[in-house]
């Protein structure tokens, strides 16, 4: 029966990854779509978010299966119930990515109001610690879990840095606030990617010891 149930656990740890590389990759693309206007891929940014949600719901399906068959008792039902969070926690990620997406093809035929610099490397940096923190989950490892959301701070200050720098372009002209606004909503979904980060890094921390509670960047 255990090893049934380790089993079981090991395919949900890898279903787990599978759909974080899918968000990572529809994050990516919704950005790189977003920089180049092409409106296409942003497109194909949306039909995938079908297919996160998809990935989110079976394993949902799957963590109950579980619980209903092997009757998990503390550590194992912790880590199911973590497992039920963190894929919400990466579908929503993908809805980010979705409204990136969909920011793009509202601007239509719009241009950027600035050549983006600070978003790509947002982007990268929150892929990055998504990346990790996925994989300090399956191998159930504290430490890192610990410290990644101290990262959290350098995605605050390329947003602060976003910010700053349309707020300085932008004067009484209704369009170019417009235009400022499409770029500080694609910088706000990506700030909140990283605060998802955090979100399975206290998840983590929350299967090995027991112990669920708010993990807070330096700043705040």
């Amino acid at each position: 029966m255990r090893k049934s149930f380790e089993t079981e656990i090991q395919q949900l740890k890898d279903e787990l990854v599978v759909l974080g590389n899918l968000v990572e990759q529809q994050l990516l693309g919704a950005v790189e779509a977003f920089r180049t206007r092409d409106i296409a891929a942003s497109k194909k940014i949306i039909e995938i978010d079908e297919d996160v949600n998809s990935k989110r719901y079976h394993i949902e399906e799957q963590v109950l299966i579980t619980i209903a068959t092997q009757q998990p008792m503390a550590r194992d039902l912790r880590l199911l119930a973590s497992i039920l969070e963190i894929a919400g926690e990466l579908e929503r990620m993908g809805d980010y990515a979705k409204g990136i997406a969909k920011i793009n093809i509202r601007m239509g035929d719009e241009e950027l109001l600035t050549p983006l610099v600070n978003i790509p490397i947002m982007a990268k940096k929150c892929v990055s610690m998504l990346d990790r923190a996925v994989i300090a989950f399956v191998n159930e490892n504290i430490d890192e879990a610990n410290v990644l959301p101290t990262l959290d701070d350098e995605i605050d200050n390329l947003y602060n840095l976003v910010y700053t720098n349309l707020m300085g372009m932008i004067g009484n002209d209704e369009k170019t606030i417009q235009r400022a606004n499409w770029i500080l909503w694609v910088a706000h979904n990506l700030e909140r990617v990283a605060d998802r980060v955090t979100n399975i890094c206290e998840r983590t921390i929350f299967t090995v010891t027991g112990e669920l509670k708010e993990i807070r960047s330096s700043d705040q």
